[in-house]
């Protein structure tokens, strides 16, 4: 259901470089009943999908480290981040999306997930909504070794690390991804590890 305290009067491409940056010049009502224009830069970049890999036997997690430029440009001096695996929707159903970049960035080969919840990661700004989702691995679901596709120039390092010892790099600062955050705080309120 769209909002009528909202009237778009333009969208302009800003850039389509990479992905879309748009101007939206829009009116919407303010708490007085009067109407006020204003306008937002928004980026989208599509939607995408996330997973905490959990083997429950042995109580370990499949996390990534990538180079994030983003990051880099903010602070973070090696512009390295560790998260889940994760990627865009790209024409597919998300639970399908999620599967596929679990296999392309992990090399595991999953076949059911559990979709926990979705949510807009800055919605101040990015059009994104971000489908999260848990599945559990084994030792014998590794097909390859991941590291992601050289036609996207992903250089993902993967490894496995103990829920605990993810549960302390989220605490010590090493962990700094929203999603992987949320994802394993899930898993700690609902007893899934």
């Amino acid at each position: 259901m769209k909002n009528n305290q909202i009237k778009i009067e333009k969208e302009s491409i800003l850039s389509d470089n990479w992905y879309l940056l748009k101007k939206i010049d829009f009116q919407f009502k303010n708490k007085k009943d009067e109407w006020e224009k204003v306008s937002r830069e928004v980026y989208d970049r599509g939607n995408g999908a996330a997973i905490l890999l959990y083997n429950p036997e042995t109580k370990n997690i499949v996390l990534t480290r990538q180079f994030r430029m983003p990051t880099y440009l903010n602070g973070n001096e090696s512009g390295m981040m560790i998260e889940v695996p994760a990627g865009i929707i790209e024409n597919e159903d998300p639970e399908i999306s999620i599967i596929r970049e679990t296999d392309e960035e992990t090399g595991y080969k999953i076949s059911e997930v559990q979709k926990v919840f979705e949510i807009y990661p800055s919605p101040g700004a990015v059009t994104e909504k971000l489908h999260l989702y848990i599945g559990k691995y084994n030792a014998n679901m590794k097909a390859h070794e991941g590291g992601g596709l050289d036609s996207e120039h992903e250089d993902i390092e993967v490894f496995e690390t103990s829920f605990t010892d993810a549960e302390s790099m989220v605490k010590n600062g090493e962990i700094k991804d929203a999603k992987t955050i949320m994802l394993i705080q899930y898993a700690r309120l609902h007893g899934i590890i």
